[in-house]
């Protein structure tokens, strides 16, 4: 049976009507890019670098060799800041974009307060990731593709369950069907199809294909898959939604 949410307000979803948690989160990625563009000095800008932006180097070299002021405080949020500053525009853009598209359908499932919680937990995933692979990079890891790739993981977890958004129908309820379990998931096709082409495009990123608007930064794919691995992983600790139950066999 396809769950029913309790609330009331969950019954109609408009297609075009973003949760406020995704709107609010949008708003705050856009807001803290055009504060550093607009208003701070590049000096002020280089200091919010050094206290927010995830800096490997800040836990593995001795402050003899590399120091950064702070103390212990940086090296905890950090790991969850770093995803709300940005490049450039170009940056923000994309990164708000992928939100607004599978940070929406998870929003109206797990609620406001599951969501920036998971969107927090799959952003340290992400800086986890780098920092395994990057153990003394001095560059700032920046930007909130880690987030948003557990979104995307999340969003896979139920998005071509029965009844579901990707389904062959589309209930009215498509973003509260049951999920099916992590095995079961990656039993239908379309799921393979889709983690295969995310994971095939993070490969182009680590052989060096750069994005447009990168600047010719680095593309920190280790982060995406750190945040990707963590929504496939996580999802059902954050699901509010009972576990669709196996189909019965005959005696």
């Amino acid at each position: 049976m396809p769950y029913r949410p309790s609330d009331p307000g969950l019954r109609r979803e408009p297609i075009f009507n973003v949760p406020g948690a995704v709107a609010m989160l949008s708003l705050v990625l856009i807001g803290v890019h055009a504060l550093r563009e607009l208003v701070l000095s590049p000096d002020a800008d280089l200091e919010v670098l050094t206290y927010f932006a995830f800096i490997p180097a800040r836990y593995t070299l001795p402050d003899t060799i590399f120091y950064l002021p702070g103390g212990l405080g940086p090296k905890v949020w950090t790991t969850v800041s770093y995803g709300l500053l940005h490049a450039n525009w170009m940056h923000v853009i994309v990164n708000v974009v992928w939100l607004l598209a599978f940070g929406t359908p998870v929003a109206r499932r797990f609620g406001s307060g599951r969501f920036i919680l998971f969107c927090a937990v799959t952003a340290a995933a992400g800086a986890g990731a780098h920092y395994l692979t990057h153990p003394d990079a001095l560059v700032p890891l920046i930007g909130a593709s880690a987030a948003v790739s557990g979104t995307m993981a999340a969003a896979v977890r139920f998005a071509f369950a029965p009844g579901a958004a990707l389904s062959g129908y589309r209930s009215i309820f498509a973003d509260h069907q049951p999920a099916g379990s992590l095995l079961e998931t990656f039993r239908d096709g379309r799921v393979l199809v889709f983690v295969g082409a995310w994971f095939a495009l993070n490969l182009l990123f680590a052989v060096g294909v750069s994005m447009p608007g990168a600047d010719g930064a680095e593309i920190a794919w280790q982060a995406h898959v750190g945040g990707f691995l963590a929504g496939l992983l996580l999802f059902s600790l954050f699901d509010p939604v009972p576990r669709r139950r196996p189909a019965a066999r005959p005696d």
